[in-house]
C-alpha cells in the first residue's frame, strides 16, 4: 500500500491512471454505448463529414466512425492484455524459480531466452497466424511467447539480488521452505519491477497489436480494430484526410499513458517500503525484515539490504 500511495502521489501517475480507466472502461462498455451497429452500412450517407447525425462522420460503407472507434477498443487492448497475460505465465514465475536452478539448467534457459529475444515481434506472429491460421488468439500466444523472455530477464535480475538479502538467508537458517521464501520474501519485493515491466510490455503489446491488424492479421474485416480503421482510412485521404487521425490519436494516448505509468512506478522507490514486523518465525523472521534493523545488525545492514532490493 505504501508503494500504490508514493505512485499516487505523482500527478504523472494519475493523469495516465485516468486515461487508463477512461481506456478500460471504453474497452468494457464501448459496444454497448455506441450509438449504431458498427457493422452496418448506410450507402446513403458514405464518407459523411462530422454532424448530428454522426459525430464523427462516417466511413467509405457509410458505417458510424465513433460506434466503431468505441467498439474497436475492446478488441485491441483485449488483444494486448491477452498477450502481455500469456507473457506473464511464460516468464515471470520460471524467472524466479530459475535463481535456484543448476549452472547447466541455468545456462540452458538463458540461451534459449536469448534466442527468442532475437526474432521480431511481427515477424513471428506472422509465421505463426500462416502455421496456426488467422485467428487473434494465436497471433497473441505468439506474441505473448516473444514477450515472455523480457519478463524471464527482469524477474530474475531482481530475484538474484533478493536471493542474497541477509533476511532470506535468517529464513532459511530459521527453516523456512524455499517455496515459502519465494513467494513470502522475494514475490513481494520483486513486484515492483513486474508492474514497470508489465505497463511497458502493454504499451509494446498494443502497438503490435495495431501493426497486425493493419495488415489484416488477427482480426478478419469487418470487425472494427484500431489498426484495422487506421488502414481503412489510408485510402481515402483525399475524402476525408482528417479520418485516420482519431485512432492513431487513440493509440497514442493509450501507449503514452502506459509508459507514464511504467516511469511513475519506477520512480516510486520499491526500497522505501516498509513492512511491519511480527513475532519471529521461520517464515517471517522479524529480527532481519527487510527494512528493519535488528540486534548488530544497525545501518549498515539496512543500507545492505536497500542495495540488495535495487540490485
Amino acid at each position: 500500500m505504501s508503494a500504490t500511495r508514493a505512485v499516487l502521489r505523482q500527478p504523472v501517475a494519475r493523469v495516465a491512471l485516468a486515461v487508463l480507466v477512461l481506456i478500460a472502461l471504453l474497452a468494457v462498455l464501448g459496444g454497448a454505448v455506441a450509438p449504431f451497429d458498427p457493422l452496418a452500412q448506410d450507402v446513403a450517407h458514405v464518407l459523411q463529414g462530422p454532424g448530428g447525425g454522426h459525430l464523427l462522420g462516417t466511413d467509405y460503407l457509410g458505417r458510424d466512425v465513433l460506434s466503431r472507434l468505441l467498439s474497436g477498443t475492446g478488441l485491441s487492448v483485449l488483444a494486448a492484455v491477452e498477450a502481455v497475460g500469456a507473457a506473464m505465465l511464460l516468464g515471470v514465475v520460471p524467472g524466479i524459480v530459475s535463481v535456484r536452478l543448476a549452472p547447466a539448467l541455468t545456462w540452458v534457459s538463458l540461451r534459449a531466452v536469448d534466442a527468442l529475444m532475437t526474432l521480431p515481434f511481427t515477424l513471428f506472429a506472422i509465421a505463426a497466424v500462416g502455421i496456426l491460421g488467422n485467428g487473434l488468439h494465436q497471433a497473441m500466444l505468439a506474441l505473448g511467447v516473444l514477450l515472455a523472455p523480457l519478463f524471464f530477464r527482469v524477474t530474475r535480475a531482481a530475484s538474484l539480488g533478493l536471493d542474497r538479502a541477509q533476511y532470506v538467508e535468517a529464513a532459511e537458517l530459521m527453516g523456512a521452505t524455499r517455496a515459502r521464501i519465494l513467494r513470502t520474501h522475494i514475490w513481494r519485493k520483486v513486484l515492483p519491477t513486474v508492474a514497470v515491466t508489465t505497463a511497458h510490455a502493454l504499451a509494446t503489446a498494443l502497438l503490435t497489436v495495431a501493426s497486425l491488424t493493419f495488415l489484416g492479421i488477427g482480426v478478419q474485416p469487418p470487425a472494427p480494430t484500431w489498426g484495422g480503421m487506421l488502414a481503412s482510412d489510408l485510402g481515402f485521404l483525399a475524402q476525408q484526410p482528417w479520418a485516420p487521425a482519431l485512432p492513431a490519436a487513440l493509440i497514442m494516448l493509450t501507449v503514452g499513458a502506459l509508459n507514464l505509468l511504467a516511469d511513475a512506478v519506477r520512480d516510486a522507490d520499491p526500497a522505501d517500503v516498509r513492512h511491519p514486523g511480527t513475532a519471529a518465525t521461520a517464515d517471517n523472521p522479524a529480527a532481519i525484515t527487510p527494512g528493519a534493523t535488528a540486534p548488530g545488525n544497525s545501518a549498515t545492514g539496512a543500507a545492505k539490504e536497500k542495495a540488495d532490493a535495487h540490485a
